[in-house]
């Protein structure tokens, strides 16, 4: 008889896994049944077939929480019955919600909670990494091995061998505080394949903040380079909101650059399709024509804007529309008339950025010369202008955490902080984590204890089917990995340790985001529900582990459980709300309101001008050159605090010059030390290895539809239901040079940049194409996508995560009991395990469907842009053949 007689297989067994117990999870087997989690209440209909029951939400319980389907973090209100969450709707005391409406992402909430897949017990890998066999063990054993681990590292003088890879799970407090507590720096993160690039152009330039709240529903004219807010921008829902507010009310234009027609593309006024990576140059032919025409707002730029305007004015004096448009493609008359109905508009208008412009190899730069142009018009903190808030963190000064606190770790690692890379993490810790595995694989940098969250690096990262994967299974470079997860994941597959989550309606904690309303706003998410079997949230998880770590680590876990964290976060919230109510703590307030709006302060325009208190200037003085006023803090360090404008004190911008900076002797600094040439100023660079493109190389780009989330919602039936397939985009003009048309496949095959910059050495260069990866694509041909573009939307083509992700219908549990099935085929009560999964799961490749899609991530070359790290996803170069007809 073989092992595997012994070992049972498929997530459905799990339910009735005992202690000690063996299970196959591959592919096949982790999808081919439910487990023991009800979803949905169901009955069946006339003909038989399971139907939804028809909830009365009078008698619901309700709760208020925080949705995290994706990045922007609503305030939702979630109808409780029977310890199930049957609707969602959004919290309209929730400052950017301002309204009962949720996008779809927010409404497939409830089905995470039942997914047939989830994982309700800890489990070890009792096989070999990557193979798929587990067996389960008590949450003890879990916590032992984990402790005894990490404090080994400790002991040895290296507690940086521990590291915490964190994809977006909105904990960073607690994450830091339990490695603060044992002294490791090496919190890892995914902002470098993000958005480091737009955050740091807005630290460089504003310095107060790295995302702006644009105040859009008084706008008048937006100028968008690279956003598809309509459909994937942080804050998009509530943002378009706003915007189509402003285009109803008053006539407000919105105009946008994208190589691709994006659904906020194809409801613009205007939309023009520029060369990738060229976006920078047209902000700055922009910039030319306003300055020329004298267009721009004098004052603002003589009391706030470094340089002044003679520098600017010749700096910009080649940048012409008619070198923009040899650079772009984009009509030089366009760019000119453009800019003049921009500045006309001022200063209720907004030029601003995403991905699309900052994804490439100088997008750092483009980024800055967008937001530069706000200046030139005076916009910037204006009544309807690019605004934004001052205090958008969880701050310790507002939200206090239990005593006592760990100090700050002094030790630093290449893993967390790559010096090649010297701004990466100057303004907050971006890290540059697409180099994560690469620099576990040179040796740079040794790991002992790797405990990931939310993160599935196999699926998102660039490369991610290959390094990724290979390092994850090597356990000379990996030892030890422990993944918390709610589903068995690609990340938990190559794991050493399953550690079962809650999802984000069954556990704690505080969020912030930027309000567009410009007020300070703090939200709590809080257990709508209770996990199922013995999921457990991540912090409470680590919680744990530091009460089994010796005194000098344990004594900083002594506070109880991460409700209780939050709860001393909470200390200094009111206890009575706009309404009256009163509450015995400020926990208490928050989890009845869900939100918390600090009113007492005016709305964030215009700070830079707010008069410096007699308080803060006591013991300041004046810089004679700069008009900074400076002053010694409590550490004994000078710090400039304000700046003298019109013989007044005022605030400034939380700059090194306390000025708005187009010029930033930082960044030139930085890159003079890395052996780089930059004049401080957001220039134009084309992107190395496109120029010259052969006729027969295209540039590959990817882009978000509104259903998903990168790694996070393909295992939900109703969003993969909605969009599981990924096409690639092509022109007319091409397809018919390549000889391909719609629902024909081809060989995408990618290749790596020749020349570049990884920091301030030359990398990859070779007069070869490098190959990084192929994949076989179905084609889609469109007018919508730039002639020498491709186009694949990310987010798909699982191989673990569930039937959903992985479009595979299977059959359903047949672990239920006879009595069971018979109750089902008399339609009496409630199906204790439906899975609608079995039948209703129709895009399965294998019965006729178009399947779930290519992982595209996984051929794109890990590429980090210069100074800043953030990988340079929509510069890759590529080339297809058609490798089959239309069916």
């Amino acid at each position: 008889m073989q092992r595997r007689d012994f070992v049972k297989s498929g997530m459905g067994a799990l339910a009735s896994l005992a202690v000690g117990e063996t299970i196959l999870l591959t592919p096949q087997q982790a999808s081919a049944a439910t487990t023991a989690i009800e979803p949905l209440s169901y009955k069946l209909n006339a003909g038989g077939n399971p139907r939804k029951a028809r909830t009365d939400y009078r008698n619901a319980k309700k709760v208020k929480s925080v949705c995290l389907n994706c990045s922007t973090v609503c305030g939702i209100e979630g109808f409780v019955v029977d310890n199930k969450v049957v609707k969602i709707r959004g919290n309209p005391l929730d400052p950017n919600v301002a309204s009962f409406m949720t996008c779809a992402k927010g409404q497939s909430g409830p089905t995470i909670n039942s997914y047939p897949e989830r994982l309700i017990y800890p489990l070890k890998r009792v096989g070999a990494r990557g193979e798929g066999l587990w067996k389960r063990i008590t949450w003890d054993e879990a916590y032992a091995e984990m402790a005894a681990r990490i404090q080994s590292c400790v002991d040895a003088g290296h507690p940086e061998w521990v590291a915490i890879h964190q994809g977006r799970s909105r904990y960073e407090s607690e994450f830091n505080r339990f490695l603060d507590a044992i002294g490791s720096p090496v919190l890892l993160n995914h902002r470098s394949i993000c958005s480091s690039n737009k955050r740091a152009a807005n630290y460089v330039s504003l310095g107060d903040s790295d995302w702006e709240s644009i105040d859009a529903e008084r706008c008048r004219y937006f100028l968008n380079f690279g956003s598809n807010f309509y459909e994937a921008h942080q804050g998009g829902l509530h943002f378009v909101r706003r915007v189509v507010k402003a285009r109803f009310d008053h006539g407000a234009k919105l105009v946008t650059f994208d190589v691709r027609m994006s659904n906020t593309a194809g409801r613009s006024d205007e939309w023009f399709q520029p060369f990738p990576g060229t976006e920078g140059a047209i902000a700055l032919a922009m910039g030319h024509v306003i300055l020329r025409d004298n267009l721009h707002d004098r004052r603002f730029m003589a009391e706030f804007v470094q340089p002044g305007e003679g520098k600017l004015r010749d700096w910009l004096a080649n940048c012409t529309p008619q070198w923009a448009e040899k650079i772009s493609g984009v009509p030089a008359q366009d760019i000119e008339r453009l800019a003049i109905e921009f500045a006309k508009a001022a200063p209720s208008v907004a030029a601003f950025t995403n991905r699309g412009t900052g994804a490439h190899y100088n997008g750092f730069n483009a980024e800055r010369a967008v937001v530069m142009l706000n200046a030139l018009v005076g916009s910037i903190g204006r009544v309807g202008g690019y605004c934004y808030g001052l205090e958008e963190k969880l701050s310790t000064q507002r939200y206090p955490h239990p005593q006592p606190v760990p100090p700050k770790p002094k030790i630093r690692t290449d893993l967390e902080d790559p010096p090649e890379w010297p701004l990466a993490n100057r303004w907050q810790k971006m890290k540059v984590g697409q180099i994560v595995y690469d620099y576990l694989e040179q040796g740079r940098a040794r790991l002992e204890v790797y405990l990931s969250y939310t993160l599935a690096s196999p699926m998102t990262w660039p490369e991610g089917r290959s390094k990724t994967v290979d390092v994850l299974k090597n356990e000379k470079l990996i030892p030890f990995h422990a993944c918390s997860d709610i589903i068995y994941s690609e990340m938990a597959h190559y794991a050493d340790l399953i550690l079962p989550d809650a999802t984000y309606l069954e556990r704690w904690g505080m969020d912030i985001r930027n309000n567009l309303e410009l007020r300070h706003y703090v939200t709590l998410r809080q257990p709508m529900v209770t996990p199922p079997g013995e999921a457990t949230s991540f912090p409470d998880v680590l919680i744990n582990i530091g009460k089994r770590l010796k005194p000098e680590q344990a004594k900083y876990f002594t506070y109880g459980t991460h409700e209780d964290f939050v709860r001393h976060q909470c200390s200094k919230l009111p206890t009575k709300g706009a309404d009256g109510q009163e509450f015995e703590s400020g926990f208490d307030y928050l989890k009845h309101y869900g939100v918390h709006v600090d009113t007492s302060k005016p709305k964030d325009y215009e700070v830079y001008r707010r008069k410096l208190k007699p308080e803060q200037l006591e013991g300041s003085r004046v810089e004679e050159n700069t008009g900074r006023v400076l002053k010694t803090d409590d550490k004994g360090k000078e710090r400039a605090i304000g700046v003298m404008v019109a013989g007044e004190a005022v605030r400034g911008f939380a700059t090194p010059s306390r000025k708005f900076e187009i010029y930033a002797p930082e960044v030139e600094q930085a890159a003079a030390k890395m052996g780089m040439r930059d004049d401080g100023l957001p220039s134009f660079s084309p992107v190395p290895w496109h120029e010259g493109l052969g006729r027969d190389r295209y540039i590959l780009t990817t882009f978000k539809w509104n259903v998903h989330t990168q790694g996070r919602t393909a295992s939900q039936k109703y969003l993969s239901e909605i969009v599981h397939d990924n096409p690639m985009w092509i022109h007319p003009d091409t397809a018919k040079d390549v000889g391909v048309k719609t629902g024909d496949w081809v060989e995408l095959t990618t290749y790596r940049p020749k020349s570049g910059t990884l920091g301030d050495k030359a990398f990859r260069a070779s007069t070869a194409d490098h190959v990084v990866g192929s994949a076989r694509v179905r084609v889609f041909v469109t007018d919508g996508i730039h002639p020498r573009v491709f186009a694949v939307s990310n987010s798909l083509g699982w191989e673990f995560g569930g039937r959903a992700s992985e479009g595979r219908r299977a059959q359903r549990d047949e672990a239920l009991s006879k009595s069971g099935k018979e109750q089902l085929a008399q339609g009496m009560g409630l199906a204790p395990r439906f899975d609608d999964l079995e039948q209703s799961l129709w895009w399965d490749e294998r019965r006729g469907g178009r399947g779930n899609g290519v992982n595209i991530n996984g051929i794109l070359p890990i590429n980090p842009a210069p100074l800043i790290g953030m990988q340079a996803w929509y510069d890759t170069v590529c080339s297809i053949k058609k490798v089959g007809a239309t069916a």
